[in-house]
């Protein structure tokens, strides 16, 4: 299911679309776990998951196993001064250390194919998810918090995932069974490690409670600088134009000031886990040193009496590797502190369920163009106080031409969205060809829709890409049809490269009227039942807008045509106008009609009509 692609342009942007098109909602944590929401994007890379732990638990236990060897090295070899002995050790040690860097090798590698994995399909499911979204669900997030999520905190989730298969099960395994060996060697000595353990583990917590918040509002703050890059890209020629380039630098600078302090601020908190790492092995290595060199001086460095030289080096590479581990899950710590916002962050998007679905037996035939408002109100959210639109009650037959005019806020391309469930009613039935439109399967609906959004916009390719969005399997020859029904053949026959011209992304090699001709063509190779033209023909001159509504009459008679526009020559030879006002419609019928009884509509066009005759006279 899709609802962008389905459409001319993004309605999100349009003036009086959503008024809070770019609103971020209120991030609260979500209600579901998050682990299991998560890992639902692992799929076919639970394999190399598993096998980088199991790897690593072998890389491990080989590791701790060398300490050992090194013990009988130095007692039996060294110090029993037998060379064989030393060699055999020797022998055994370089396998297991070349053992041990094999499966480290395996370990690293398919850690990094399942983290790596595991990102792009979170980034896939992400990505599907917002491209399921209504409107309405879109409006609930900005432009900037979703390319966060895609990027920034994905990234962090993937970091984190890798250090957790690798280093997750490397550290506690190293520990425990450095442990178990050295508890072996000396029980009392053992416990000195055991002691280290509740303080790390304190002071981690601490930590993590005081670090976890700044984390959350720096997400946020990018949020808003992505907003900031979005905006001022996407009007780069109005900031040129009124030399606002110091204001926009200005405006980027003081925000990525604010990621900068929460940064610092995080970071001087986190420095402290280094000390605290550090003191705890000092002190462990300390206490290991005089505890063993007392047991040493007692058995007189005899194995049979206690404690030895080799087993005090054992003991001590012992204790380094648990303090070791300890580390290594003390970075563990920081990055699940780090990626632990950015789970919540995508997880508000992943639990997001669009407000428009398919019913469970849906209809997937149009049977005409007809349209029914049967008292239908309207809110972008629950909690409005004040509907969008209030008690439309509308009938038009298939093949009819109805124009929209009405001030700026008027709530016309409100009306029209819901059409094809762009949004859906909040009160009354909207019916399509008989049918309410909720009771249709969304493709098929929107397939019979077309729709040319305020918004006109072409993507990177070539012309003929840029149409066949309409229709994939558009013949050559259909494409000309069409173009030439919105009067784009014409230019697009004078470019060199004709149909195969490159239109750069957002349509910034064409200018305004040629890109409204492209979109236009584009919804008419779908051959719709419904065309909704949402003042589409606001950048061309009058001349092609009475070329191309004339084409729509004589070559499309059968599809309902709804055209919203300021200008009233584009509406006046419609079957049926529409004039409304905050959300009503305050009055309805034809152009003549429409002058003798409605004042608004008749000083909409009075004024018009002298603003032409006072060009005509320059």
């Amino acid at each position: 299911m899709t609802t962008a692609v389905t459409t001319t342009a993004d309605a999100g942007n349009a003036p009086d679309a959503t008024p809070h098109a770019n609103a971020t909602r209120s991030e609260s944590k979500p209600k579901v776990h998050v682990l299991r929401t998560l890992f639902k994007s692992l799929r076919e890379y639970k394999k190399p998951s598993l096998l980088a732990p199991a790897f690593v638990a072998v890389e491990g236990v080989l590791e701790i196993v060398i300490p050992t060897l090194m013990a009988s090295l130095i007692d039996e070899g060294i110090s029993g001064k037998s060379m064989p002995t030393v060699w055999r050790y020797g022998i055994i040690l370089l396998c297991c250390a070349m053992v041990s860097l094999f499966f480290g090798f395996l370990a690293g590698k398919f850690a990094a194919i399942g983290s790596a994995g595991f990102a792009k399909n979170l980034r896939h499911d992400l990505f599907d998810k917002v491209q399921s979204f209504s409107f309405t669900n879109i409006d609930h997030f900005s432009t900037g918090s979703i390319i966060t999520r895609l990027t920034t905190d994905v990234t962090n989730l993937q970091n984190a995932y890798q250090m957790i298969i690798r280093m997750g099960m490397r550290a506690p395994v190293m520990a425990v069974v450095a442990w178990i060996f050295s508890y072996r060697i000396s029980p009392s000595i053992s416990f000195v490690f055991l002691g280290a353990i509740p303080v790390l583990g304190v002071g981690l917590c601490v930590l993590a409670a005081m670090v976890h918040p700044i984390f959350e509002r720096v997400f946020h703050t990018y949020d808003e600088l992505n907003n900031v890059v979005d905006e001022n890209l996407q009007g780069i020629r109005v900031v040129k134009s009124y030399n606002r380039e110091e204001f926009e630098d200005t405006k980027f600078s003081r925000i990525s000031a604010r990621i900068y302090r929460d940064f610092v601020k995080a970071e001087k908190v986190m420095s402290f886990n280094m000390p605290l790492m550090q003191l705890c092995m000092y002190v462990s290595m300390i206490v290991i040193a005089w505890l063993g060199a007392q047991q040493i001086i007692a058995s007189g460095n005899s194995a049979a009496n206690g404690l030895t030289t080799g087993d005090l080096t054992a003991l001590v590479t012992y204790a380094m590797q648990i303090l070791m581990s300890m580390m290594m899950l003390s970075m563990i710590f920081i990055m699940v502190i780090i990626s632990r916002a950015s789970a919540d962050r995508i997880c508000q998007v992943m639990i997001e369920q669009s407000t428009v679905t398919n019913d469970d037996a849906p209809v997937t035939t149009v049977a005409d163009g007809s349209i029914d408002f049967d008292h239908v109100s309207f809110r972008y959210s629950d909690t409005s106080e004040k509907p969008v639109l209030s008690d439309i009650d509308l009938h038009f037959t298939s093949g009819q031409t109805i124009g929209i005019v009405g001030g700026t806020g008027s709530s016309k391309s409100s009306l029209v969205q819901l059409i094809p469930r762009l949004y859906d009613v909040s009160g009354g039935d909207l019916k399509v060809g008989g049918v309410n439109v909720r009771d249709y399967d969304l493709v098929t609906l929107r397939d019979q829709v077309a729709v040319v959004l305020q918004k006109n916009l072409l993507f990177s390719g070539t012309i003929k890409e840029n149409l066949r969005w309409g229709n994939p399997d558009a013949t050559d020859e259909q494409l000309i049809h069409a173009a030439k029904l919105a009067q784009a053949d014409e230019f697009v026959s004078e470019f060199p490269k004709g149909y195969d011209t490159y239109i750069e992304q957002g349509g910034t090699n064409v200018s305004g009227g040629q890109r409204q001709r492209l979109c236009i063509a584009r919804a008419l190779l779908k051959s719709p039942k419904i065309l909704i033209l949402d003042d589409s023909t606001s950048a061309v001159d009058t001349k092609t807008d009475q070329l191309i509504r004339g084409a729509f009459r004589t070559e499309i008679p059968d599809t309902t045509k709804i055209i919203i526009a300021q200008r009233v020559a584009s509406v006046q030879d419609a079957d049926t106008i529409l004039v409304m006002d905050e959300g009503r419609v305050i009055d309805q019928g034809s152009h003549d009609e429409l002058l003798k009884t409605c004042e608004e509509y008749r000083e909409i066009f009075e004024s018009q009509t002298q603003q032409g005759q006072k060009e005509d006279a320059r």
